[in-house]
Order: C-alpha cells, then structure tokens, then sequence
C-alpha cells in the first residue's frame, strides 16, 4: 500500500504536523513559502494539502495542478472556517473535496465576536488610547448597557448560537435570522428568528455577523440597511470581511446613520495604510483575530488534519464544504461493502469494456446496507465511471460526471430483511450483472456474474475467462498455466445456463503476461481471455 501523502503549504500549528506523523503510512510534506509553479507541481504530486489563509488556491492554480495526468490530489482542508482562498466550484469539478474546520474555533471566534461588542459599548479602546496619552477625559466616553438591549445575530450556526448563548446570560433580548432555518424560534425557544435580514436591521441595536461570505450575503449591510436602523446602532463584524459594505459604513458613521462598528475581517487583508477604518473614531479594529487563541489554534490544526486523512483513507468526509450534504459516514461493515463494489467493477472489466457504460444499477438489500444504500452507490459509480474517463471523478463530482458522460445512474433499495446481497447491473454493448456479498469473516465475496454461481474473495493476481462448456477445460488451462510456470493460487467455475459457455475466474501467484494471456486464447474452445488486478 502507498503511503498518504499530505502537505502543510501554510503555517500551523506544530500539533497538526505531530497528529499527522504519529499515523501509520502517511507522509507529511512541510513547506511553506512556495512559488505558484513549486505549489502546482507539489500538489500535483501528494493526496492532500492543508492550508489557511495565506495560500491561495484559485480556478487557474487547481487547474493546472489537473493537467498533470498523474495528479492525485484528493482532498483540501482549511485549518479555519472560510475557504474564500479556495476555488469551490473549480475544486468540486474536479472531483476534490473541500473541508474546514468551523468547529474547533466556535468558542474562541464566539469569544472574541462578544469582546469586540463589550469593548465598542463601553468605548474601552478609544478610552484607553487616551489614558495611555495621558488623557482623563470620562465625559466623553459614556457608553451604553447591553443588558436590556436587543441583539441581532445574522447566521445561526455553531458560533451564532454560542453568541447568542452569551448574550442571553448578559440580560440582552436576542432575535436571529438564517436563511437555511424556517423554525419561528431557536435555541429553546429564547430566540426569536426574523424572515429577512431588513425584518433584522429595523430592530435591533446591535447586530453581529456570523455568515460565510457569498453572493448572497456580500454587501448584506449597506447603504439601503443603513437608512432603515437605528441611530444609535452598533455594528459588530467577526465572519467574513465585505459583509459589511466598508464604505458604506463609513457613510453611516459620518451621518450618525450608525454609533460605532467593531471590525475584525476586511474586504482586503490587511486594508492599506489609509483606510478609513483606521483612524475613524467610531471605529475599533482588530486584525482578524477571531480564531487567534492557543486552544483554537490546535484543535483547529488537528481538526483539519483528522479530517483531512479520513477522507483520504476512505473512512468518512466531515466539514465539507462542497460535499451537497452527503452522508459518507460509515460502519466498518458498510464499508466492506463499498471495497466490494470497487472490487465487483474491476472484475466486470475482464467481462465487457466498462467505457461502453450507458446505465448502472446499484441494489443492496438486507440489514448491513440500511440506510447507507445511496452512499454506497455513488462509490460503485466512483469505481465504474473511473472506467469510463481519464478525468479524476470522485464522491465529490460523480454525480456531474455520469451526466457529463451520458451514464444514467440508479439505485434500488431491497428488502431489508432479506440476506445481505449487492447486485450491479451494468448496460452498453450488452447488459452484465455480477453480485457479491460480504460475509461476517468481513471478506467479500463474488456470488454471482451473468447468471453463472462463483464463491470466490476476488483479490490479487486475477485472470478471467470464458470457454466451452465441455470436459477437459481445466486440464488444457492448467496445462498453459503451468508450461508458463505460473501456479494456480484459487480456482472457481462458473457454469451458464443456456450458451454453452463456462467462467473460469483464477487466482495467480504472480501478474498475468501478455504472452500468457495470448497462449491461454490460442486454446481451442477458449472465447475470451482477460486480466484483472484488484
């Protein structure tokens, strides 16, 4: 087996490189500081790359990494929670998962989010500014009381609802608004959800981002939002930066539209020198601090790390950001049943040429496969569709990839008491069926191909071939194997009904030669010879 390899291209944590080195066949690549051309033939080269915000992953970067035929990349983890560095659409097209890892900086992006708010409405940084001038000037620093004040919270994810846990705890009235969530109210009920963000803005007299920036909610505050709010209105922005239209905001602040912001994400980081966040007076700063504490920082580099080799080694996909919601977690037993798939396709190709492919089936019945059936079936076309194109296909884009390829995908759920069985079927050229189980030893098992009843692990050096129906088969085939010096490791054959041909399916101890592959069809009786290594 090849060893994982994974690059850290920015810095992190030590913790994260410690996780990584302390796995069984993996390979870690450390380098930071890499020109575009050594991160493009870098990547090309490892399973998966881990970065924050310094590398910048766009549609030209990934592409190229792509025209190197022999690109293996497989997966991108952000040790952080925006992936504005990285190309989503370029990256789902080519079958590359994209994950972050939002969870481990909750508290501490939550934390600071609350600090800014508590700092703008009791003024302490400008106050502070002029004690350490030698100022004392209290009267100009009177600020307001958050408890008793309304709270408006825009995206109610992990760090929303950890702010908005805070807020309550403080005394302030809390409403939120989301647009994934229809619910009238969260969190038990102690948070009321509004319908639109302008419902929001009318209201509050706070209100704190915590939303990936998008189409959608780039510019979300504006110069319309800022002549529907409140005066006295404190804008708090720790998510992404352009959320808040900046210049807008200034605006708002100079026409007293809006009493002071608290901005620690920037439309460009870090803004120039004479940017008008900073020194506007009704304006605090910090540079994208959110997730800058020492626990955040590594659980969010093990964090990305862990979820970055599960994926690679095929044991689930968390944090993903462009997975559309797929359920790849899991059991052990379920994923026997994906390797047998992979196993079931690789061997179809010594029946039929798989890149004929026009329909798949996928049905899974019994008790194992409950409730993974459609998961199940997008690694089987994985394995099918990697037949088909010379173009990487994944979990990630397979669905995509069979239309683009005209392959129509289906998949059937059966009984589910019923003996554990997967069947594909295959149609082209001709219409092919093969069926496997996985047996509670966890091997899997071919049972059946075309109607023709096999028992076989199908693993190794793998010869298939179709022959005559007639006695002494085996002898003239043993005979070619052994005159080669090849030894039979297993043997199955399968016998058909109605053609008059049988399957021979075998085991080698060593790969199978063109030559031997010649002198095998040159067999009188023998009709189809082919090779498989699974």
């Amino acid at each position: 087996m090849k060893p994982i390899k994974i690059l850290i291209a920015d810095t992190l944590a030590p913790e994260g490189a410690a996780f990584l080195e302390s796995q069984d066949q993996v390979e870690v690549l450390s380098q930071t500081g890499l020109s575009e051309d050594d991160l493009v033939s870098t990547l090309a080269g490892v399973d998966g790359v881990i970065v924050r915000s310094s590398v910048k992953l766009p549609e030209a970067i990934l592409k190229r990494v792509f025209s190197n035929q022999n690109a293996r990349l497989r997966g991108i983890a952000r040790a952080g929670v925006g992936v504005d560095n990285i190309h989503l659409p370029t990256a789902t097209n080519l079958g590359v998962a994209v994950m972050n890892s939002a969870s481990a900086s909750t508290i501490t992006t939550a934390e600071h989010a609350f600090a800014l708010m508590i700092s703008l409405a009791r003024n302490v940084s400008s106050s502070n500014a002029i004690f350490r001038d030698g100022g004392w000037d209290r009267g100009s620093f009177v600020g307001v009381q958050l408890a008793g004040r309304t709270l408006g919270i825009v995206g109610m994810g992990r760090i929303g609802q950890a702010m908005a846990r805070r807020a309550l705890v403080f005394g302030m009235e809390v409403i939120g608004f989301d647009p994934f969530m229809k619910e009238p109210t969260a969190m038990d009920g102690q948070v009321q959800m509004m319908h639109s963000f302008d419902d929001i803005i009318e209201k509050v007299d706070i209100v704190s981002f915590h939303v990936p920036r998008t189409e959608q909610t780039t510019g979300m505050l504006s110069t319309q939002q800022f002549a529907k709010c409140k005066n006295d209105l404190l804008v708090i922005n720790a998510a992404r930066g352009g959320i808040v239209d900046e210049a807008a905001l200034i605006a708002a602040l100079d026409a007293g539209q809006c009493a002071g912001a608290a901005i620690d994400v920037y439309l460009s980081e870090p803004p120039p020198e004479d940017h008008p966040f900073r020194s506007h007076p009704k304006v605090l700063c910090t540079p994208h601090l959110g997730a800058s504490t020492v626990e955040a920082q590594e659980a969010v580099a093990v964090n990305a790390c862990a979820s970055l080799l599960q994926y690679l080694r095929g044991e689930g996909l968390e944090s993903a950001v462009n997975a559309g919601g797929l359920d790849l977690e899991l059991n052990n037993r379920q994923k026997r049943y994906v390797e047998l798939s992979s196993r079931m396709i690789t061997l179809l190709g010594t029946v039929t040429n798989l890149s004929k492919t026009k329909e798949v089936t996928v049905e899974l019945r019994g008790p194992a496969t409950v409730g993974k059936t459609d998961t199940i079936a997008r690694y089987t076309l994985v394995s099918l569709l990697q037949h088909c194109t010379d173009e990487p296909v994944s979990i990630i884009n397979v669905t995509a990839m069979a239309r683009e390829l005209g392959v129509t995908a289906s998949t059937v759920v059966g009984a589910p008491d019923a003996v554990d069985k997967l069947t594909i079927r295959i149609g082209g050229e001709q219409e092919h069926i093969i069926e496997g189980t996985v047996h509670a030893d966890g091997r899997p098992r071919i049972t059946c191909i075309d109607g023709r009843g096999f028992d076989m692990v199908p693993s190794g050096h793998m010869i298939a071939l179709f022959n005559d129906d007639t006695p002494g088969m085996v002898g003239r085939v043993g005979t070619a194997l052994g005159e080669s010096k090849v030894n039979i490791d297993e043997m199955v054959i399968g016998h058909g009904d109605n053609d008059g041909l049988a399957m021979m399916v075998i085991k080698l101890g060593t790969p199978a030669t063109g030559e031997l592959l010649a002198s095998l069809a040159a067999i009188d009786g023998i009709s189809k010879v082919a090779s498989a290594e699974i």
